[in-house]
């Protein structure tokens, strides 16, 4: 990861800590190598050679695979914030950035400075985090319905991630 200011801000999510501040740089550095490698040589690899490129490979996708399930982790603390706000008709980027930032960095480790540095690098799709936001509001309406308990009397917008829908009256009844 070329931008220290996003590492340093992704180390602050639980879990990325774990991994160490040298993970991006094994799968960025491990990943151009094994592509170099196997550019330079084309055919003429030797079994040996061949060998240590599969493991290097193994590696940095291993690793890989290490980041993307700590980004789904992380991803599912997304609703577990929504869930502890009462700000349903605001979008999640106010919640976060204007009315719950301590519950936000308390919840995912990020301040408002990080969120901000990760949404302008494009680490949260807009409209994948909507769809994500507009499903958990419809689940938990659903699932306190369910218990004969209307958590939220004469709501009438859902706020999403970065807009705000109506509800429709047919789809909470």
């Amino acid at each position: 990861m070329n931008n220290p200011d996003a590492l340093n801000a992704v180390m602050n999510i639980e879990g990325f800590r774990a991994l160490g501040n040298d993970i991006f740089e094994t799968v960025v550095n491990k990943s151009d190598a094994v592509k170099k490698a196997k550019k330079e040589k084309g055919e003429d690899i030797t079994p040996a050679e061949k060998k240590e490129l599969t493991a290097e490979e193994k590696e940095y996708k291993s690793k890989r695979k290490q980041i993307q399930e700590k980004l789904v982790k992380f991803a599912t603390r997304i609703p577990a914030f929504m869930y502890l706000t009462d700000f349903r008709e605001n979008t999640l980027q106010d919640v976060i950035t204007k009315l719950e930032p301590g519950l936000f960095r308390t919840v995912t480790g990020l301040t408002v400075e990080d969120f901000h540095l990760l949404v302008n690098l494009g680490v949260f799709n807009a409209t994948h985090m909507n769809q994500a936001v507009f499903a958990f509001r419809r689940y938990e309406d659903s699932s306190l319905s369910y218990t004969g308990i209307e958590s939220h009397k004469g709501l009438r917008h859902y706020g999403l991630y970065d807009t705000v829908v109506a509800i429709d009256d047919e789809t909470t009844a």
